[in-house]
Formats: structure tokens, C-alpha cells, sequence
């Protein structure tokens, strides 16, 4: 329970099915967080609210400290990939080893057999025994795309009450039940960056120190400089600090050589990249190829695409039908076929310009 609106709707709901509800929150937020996420899911008025909302139910409640775990897991790897060139999604990550990982062992000790969450995504179970995940039934608020690292053994065990209403749905049933979170405003920002400030985050935490390198075109020529890649992201235009008669994007992070590439906008366009670290929810070894409509990132609407796994570290090689605009490394690639989550990857760091510039330099 996140102390918002879905969770509370979700066990309010489960409570009216005749299940035996237990509310569980995670506290996630580092010591130094608390004050920047007093109303966030990770903030202490967070908990009130959960705790405040299962009293009204009249379920057991309980706060468990997974805060070092979290460090771990989610804020190291989200300053870990920022170091590397890639823009994270620490999301999927929190969903896969604490709200779907560790969780699942809270539960077993709670005596509690199934986690749920409030969650827009729904999951089936097929005669032979798979458990498939499928896209909410609110295309607006549908959110498979954070799960699709999801194993088979933590997707036996979960339930997503909330999957088949829409979110107007949810608020009515919290607002029926009584529920102090039913018009409670929901966030969109990352849960431990409240301002959406990541670069400022990652200074403060002193996860980062500032460090200058350059600012290079395609063909290596040095239009400026930059205080360090951890605060750029492909496709960005806006924060250079470098005139040009055309607009200038972020093409490549470099890491080795503390570079940002920048070019064109029509320079952001790929058709092709590798996804790694792979995870087939429908099939134990996936087909050689497959069609699909391919999630670059949350917000994407999805393209069509063929897919072949395949390769070390779980690759796979994607190529859309029709370029795609900022193609970023770090962030998921998560596959369809209709409502099913046939899986996804990460975005590797396929090198675009990066090997012309490197060849100038040398």
C-alpha cells in the first residue's frame, strides 16, 4: 500500500471478494529523502495515509524497512547507469527485486499467500500452467510496461485487482468505501526525486560530482563543453549551453571519453539497436523471430517490429519497420502482441557516431 488511491481502491476491493487482506508498506525512502517526499509514495505522509486507510478497513497493517535494499537496488542502480551513458528506469527495477521480489518473502512470513498491488495490468493463467501478463484494461493509465521483468514465480503469485477498471472505476470505489485517498492526487515523477530534479538528486546525494569534458559534433570538432554526462539524456535540445544556427540534440553519451554527441534532429532516428538481459514471459525459450509492436519507453505508443533473440546476456535484435526518434540506452523495450507482454530487454549502448568521433580523436 502506497498510501494513494489504487492500492487502497485495490484492497478495499479484494476485502469485498472475500479475500483475507494484510496492508503492507514498504518504507523505501532513504534517511535524506524524508523531507523532500513528505506526500510522495515514499514519504511519510504516505504511510499515514495506508495506515489510516486500513484502519478504516479493518485490516492488520504493517511498515517494513526495505530502505537499504532500496539503496541498493534502485537509487545505486539508477546513479550507476547515469555514470554509464544510459537513462534508467528504476521503476521496473523496484517492481522486480522489492515489490515483486522481496515482498513476495514478507509475505510468506505474514502467512499470506498471494501479493497485490494497485497496479493497471492484468495476469492469466493458462491450463498448462504459465502465468501471462497482460496491458490494463485503461489504455491511459495501463502500466504492463513496468513489469515485464517480471519471472514466472513472482507472476504465479501476484493479483492485480485493478486490472480490468479504469481509474474514474477506482476513485468511485474509494470514495463508496469512505476512503480518506480516493481524490488524493496522484504523482508521475519519480518516487525518491520529488522535484523531477535528477541531476540535482544525484549532487545532493553526492552519488555524482560535476566534471567538465566536452560537447562534440559527429565529426569530433568541440562545439563547447559540459559539466558531466550524468546530467544529459538522448534527445534533449534545451540545457546545452552551445549556439548553432540549427537546433542541436543529444545524440550519444560517451562515457569512456566524458563526451556529449550532438547533431541533428533527423540524426535521432534508428530502425535498429539491441536489447540485453531479456525476459520471455509467454515461452521458457522464445521463437527465433517474431512479430510484435515494440515499447521504446512508458510513453511511447509502440511500433511495429521484428524481433530476434538471440546472443549472449540474453539479446536480442530489434528493428522496427519505421525509424523511431530517440532511441535511448538504459530505458526498456517492452514487446506486444495485442493485450499480451510477450516480454522486453534493455536498450543497449550501440555505439551510433560514437566510433566516427573516437576515430577523429585518435
Amino acid at each position: 500500500m502506497s498510501g494513494g488511491v489504487d492500492s487502497s481502491a485495490a484492497a478495499a476491493l479484494l476485502q469485498e471478494q472475500g479475500f483475507e487482506v494484510v496492508g503492507v508498506t514498504l518504507k523505501l525512502w532513504p534517511q535524506d529523502c524524508v523531507n523532500r517526499a513528505e506526500d510522495k509514495c515514499c514519504g511519510p505522509q504516505a504511510v499515514m495515509d495506508a495506515r489510516s486507510v486500513s484502519a478504516s478497513l479493518g485490516i492488520p497493517y504493517y511498515l517494513i524497512d526495505e530502505s537499504a535494499e532500496f539503496q541498493k537496488r534502485v537509487i545505486g542502480y539508477f546513479a550507476e547507469e547515469y555514470r554509464a551513458g544510459r537513462t534508467p528506469n528504476p521503476c521496473v527495477m523496484c517492481n522486480q527485486h522489492l515489490k515483486f521480489g522481496t515482498l513476495l518473502d514478507r509475505a510468506r512470513q505474514l502467512g499470506c499467500d498471494l501479493v497485490a498491488t494497485g497496479h493497471f495490468a492484468r495476469v492469466e493463467h493458462t491450463a498448462e500452467g504459465r502465468s501471462l501478463l497482460l496491458r490494463g484494461r485503461d489504455p491511459r493509465k495501463d502500466q504492463s510496461y513496468f513489469l515485464f521483468s517480471l519471472r514466472q514465480h513472482q507472476l504465479s503469485r501476484v493479483l492485480f485487482p485493478l486490472g480490468e477498471k479504469t481509474k474514474a472505476d477506482t476513485r468511485d470505489l474509494a470514495r463508496e468505501c469512505g476512503l480518506r485517498t480516493a481524490d488524493k492526487e496522484e504523482s508521475m515523477e519519480i518516487c525518491f526525486v520529488p522535484d523531477n530534479n535528477y541531476g540535482r538528486f544525484l549532487e545532493q546525494s553526492k552519488l555524482v560530482e560535476r566534471h567538465t569534458g566536452e560537447i562534440v559534433d559527429t565529426q569530433g570538432q568541440v562545439l563547447g563543453h559540459h559539466d558531466g554526462i550524468e546530467f544529459y539524456t538522448i534527445g534533449q535540445r534545451k540545457g546545452l549551453g552551445i549556439s548553432s544556427p540549427n537546433p542541436l540534440y543529444v545524440l550519444e553519451l560517451d562515457p569512456a571519453n566524458n563526451r556529449v554527441v550532438v547533431g541533428d534532429e533527423s540524426q535521432l532516428s534508428r530502425s535498429e539497436f539491441t536489447v540485453d538481459h531479456c525476459n520471455w514471459i509467454p515461452w521458457d525459450q522464445p521463437p527465433e523471430s517474431f512479430e510484435c509492436i515494440a515499447k521504446i519507453r512508458y510513453n511511447h505508443p509502440g511500433a511495429a517490429a521484428t524481433v530476434e533473440p538471440g546472443g549472449p546476456q540474453g539479446t536480442a535484435t530489434v528493428r522496427l519497420h519505421a525509424p523511431a526518434r530517440a532511441v535511448t540506452p538504459g530505458q526498456a523495450c517492452v514487446f506486444y502482441d495485442g493485450d499480451r507482454v510477450l516480454g522486453g530487454g534493455w536498450i543497449r549502448r550501440d555505439p551510433l557516431v560514437h566510433s566516427a568521433v573516437t576515430e577523429r580523436t585518435r
